[in-house]
């Protein structure tokens, strides 16, 4: 597994040569979260062990994702995990959703509550194959608060690719109340 490691950019996780507060990356945008990890690089047997797990059917593989992500990271300080929600078509379409059985997993391995904070407010294209500014316009207004969201929350995700679908769930979450969100999704892609 092509394993992420130190250093990295303190605010999203993006990888770098030494330990900075913002990269290239993440300077100059508008993030809702407060810091972002992931545990492998998008590439390899990673990138099939999510293809495999989202998109056809591998369901076992979340309890290996979890207990890899719970070996490479030390959960934050929060009040509650929770998940980005998904697009109802694609719910659907796979028959089960990744990012709540990941969040669901991890906050029992980290012994922390879990709770269903976010729901879509509409229906959004696939990021895949979107430019970085098509995907924040995609996920704009695309989440809502269900309730009052706790003041720290842990959003998970599966991937991480330009950080917009879990900024504008976490954007969403600070509306209902959060004043912390940190990320944690099991890969990220490589810039």
């Amino acid at each position: 597994m092509p394993f992420l490691t130190e250093p990295s950019c303190r605010r999203c996780g993006a990888p770098t040569v030494w330990p900075v507060e913002r990269c290239l990356e993440c300077s100059g945008r508008r993030l809702a979260f407060s810091s972002a990890r992931a545990v492998v690089a998008y590439r390899g047997p990673a990138r099939d062990l999510v293809q495999g797990w989202k998109e056809h059917g591998l369901r076992r593989a979340a309890a290996l994702v979890a207990d890899l992500t719970v070996t490479r990271l030390q959960p934050p300080t929060v009040d509650v995990v929770t998940w980005v929600p998904p697009d109802g078509a694609r719910l659907l379409e796979r028959g089960h959703h990744p990012a709540r059985t990941l969040a669901r997993l991890l906050a029992a391995r980290w012994d922390l509550p879990s709770a269903e904070l976010l729901e879509r407010g509409g229906r959004s294209l696939r990021q895949t194959g979107l430019t970085l500014p098509e995907r924040r316009r995609n996920v704009r207004g695309a989440f809502a608060p269900r309730r009052s969201v706790p003041a720290n929350v842990l959003l998970i995700d599966d991937v991480y690719t330009t950080g917009s679908t879990v900024s504008a769930a976490a954007a969403a979450l600070r509306r209902g109340g959060a004043g912390t969100v940190h990320v944690v999704t099991f890969a990220r892609t490589g810039r």
